[in-house]
């Protein structure tokens, strides 16, 4: 018997029409950015990173000038309004984007390498090596940031943003390789990596193939807490001046505003803008690990408004943190029916219980 290409293309997985992509495969893939959290806080953090690369040349004032408007209200001429040196704010705002967000980023992709290496690491080998590495873990997980940078900044002249980030990024992995040296500890035995053994796959490959893609949303939910607390504490340092004050980001601007009492003075454009750019940040940083949670978890993705069919086609919504309890349905048999399986007439069981 001869078949047609056709029919092969139909029964040889890989070939022809079943080895195209189905339009629910490719809407899983999209499925992250078409969550309305998750796609929000990355239009917000584009921006950010948007500003913080173009910032210093779109500034229409030099943050450090000086003029002759001293603590004007926000106008035409000075979005935001100026300081009490008439430093225009809006310039000041655009320009310390670039130091916050390098130190966020910086802190946090440093800190999420240190995590994968270790605690995947101690995960997958696990005996002597889990042990030791586990060892290191904890030595870092009860180092202080803050405190250390403090020490650090005041034994250097001139404490740069790299060294500042490269402090929280060293004092920030510890948490998140626990979190991935438990995960690991869970997917090591399982059926396909035992699988991958057997064949005789390297351990490089089975853990960048097998058990890295398993490890995804905690990993970016990892990296994305790291840099809310680096931009915190870089702000932080410089609010409470001991980070340089020469070099501007929004804890800057926050420190010359508390130093000069802007809102007794009720100049409040002095120290809002900068303000609500820190509570947009961590907004949209918080979207985004929110929308990773509900990527990962189909519970909190539906949002608890599952619906379920029961027997007797009714629909019952199930809602987080209860559980359905549905109520026996006694089966009515109507009278006709039943007296006509009896043989007797409806009638004359009427009258005869009359009589």
């Amino acid at each position: 018997m001869t078949l047609s290409p056709s029919s092969i293309e139909q029964v040889i997985p890989g070939q022809g029409a079943m080895a195209q992509p189905s339009a629910r495969a490719r809407r899983r893939r999209f499925r992250f950015v078409a969550n309305g959290k998750a796609a929000t806080g990355l239009a917000v953090l584009g921006v950010y990173v948007l500003l913080a690369v173009i910032g210093p040349w779109i500034a229409p004032y030099d943050p450090d000038a000086r003029s002759a408007d001293v603590l004007q209200a926000p106008s035409a001429r000075h979005w935001f309004g100026t300081t009490h040196l008439g430093q225009d704010i809006f310039s000041q705002i655009l320009v310390g984007a670039r130091s916050v967000m390098v130190v966020g980023l910086t802190a946090g992709v440093l800190a999420t390498i240190l995590s994968i290496l270790i605690g995947v690491t101690a995960g997958y080998l696990g005996g002597a090596a889990d042990e030791g590495l586990s060892a290191v873990s904890n030595v870092f997980l009860v180092i202080p940031a803050l405190p250390l940078i403090i020490i650090v900044t005041s034994l250097v002249d001139q404490a740069s943003d790299t060294l500042v980030a490269l402090i929280i990024g060293l004092t920030s992995w510890a948490w998140g390789a626990r979190v991935l040296r438990a995960q690991t500890l869970s997917l090591r035995r399982r059926d396909y990596v035992e699988a991958a053994r057997a064949t005789g796959e390297r351990t490089w490959r089975i853990i960048g193939f097998e058990i890295l893609p398993n490890l995804t949303a905690i990993i970016a939910s990892g990296f994305v807490g790291t840099v809310i607390f680096a931009v915190m504490s870089e702000i932080t340092l410089a609010f409470i001046g001991v980070s340089s004050v020469s070099s501007w980001n929004w804890g800057t601007i926050l420190f010359w505003a508390q130093g000069q009492q802007a809102l007794a003075q009720g100049a409040w454009w002095w120290f809002v803008p900068a303000g609500l750019a820190i509570a947009l940040l961590g907004t949209a940083l918080a979207l985004i690990n929110f929308g990773i949670d509900e990527f990962v978890s189909p519970r909190l993705r539906t949002g608890g408004r599952t619906r379920i069919r029961t027997a007797d086609g009714r629909t019952v919504a199930m809602r987080v943190g209860f559980t359905p309890v549905l109520a026996p349905v006694t089966a009515t048999v109507p009278m006709q029916a039943r007296d006509a399986a009896d043989g007797q007439p409806a009638d004359a069981d009427q009258g005869g219980t009359r009589a």
